[in-house]
């Protein structure tokens, strides 16, 4: 790249709301990873499938706070596919943990729709997916 040209500016993904949700994915972070060390390095026999899910959601978690505070279009669609994915976890292990309880003998960050969690679970994938769509088209 010559002196003349210049690399494009990264669109910012955390101006206004976008600031908030970054906050609270790093709550989520903090809140999955610290929870799931400690259930693997205590009792992991007794619910590998959900201990096991906390720490996913952790690095999903992690992955998408890196990715708004990125910034750029690519961090925006990768940010927009984990969110996706995140929500459909949501659902799958909630609608999972309401048919069949038994298979879940501890609850993981996304039990019963994150209900552990006042529900920021499903409810922060959502309000995510929307940002990046409309602070897309918001940018010049």
């Amino acid at each position: 790249m010559t002196a003349t040209q210049e690399k494009p500016a990264r669109t910012r993904l955390i101006s206004g709301p976008g600031m908030l949700l970054v906050w609270f994915y790093g709550v989520m972070v903090v809140g999955a990873v610290s929870r799931s060390v400690f259930q693997i390095a205590t009792d992991f026999g007794r619910a590998p499938l959900a201990y096991t899910l906390s720490a996913v959601a952790g690095v999903v978690y992690g992955f998408i706070t890196y990715s708004l505070v990125r910034g750029g279009e690519t961090a925006r669609r990768a940010a927009q596919l984990c969110c996706a994915a995140e929500l459909a976890g949501v659902l799958v292990v909630g609608t999972w943990t309401l048919v069949e309880p038994s298979a879940f003998p501890d609850s993981t960050v996304w039990s019963s729709y994150g209900a552990g969690y006042v529900f920021i679970p499903v409810l922060l994938p959502v309000s995510a997916l929307y940002w990046l769509r409309r602070s897309r088209t918001a940018a010049p």
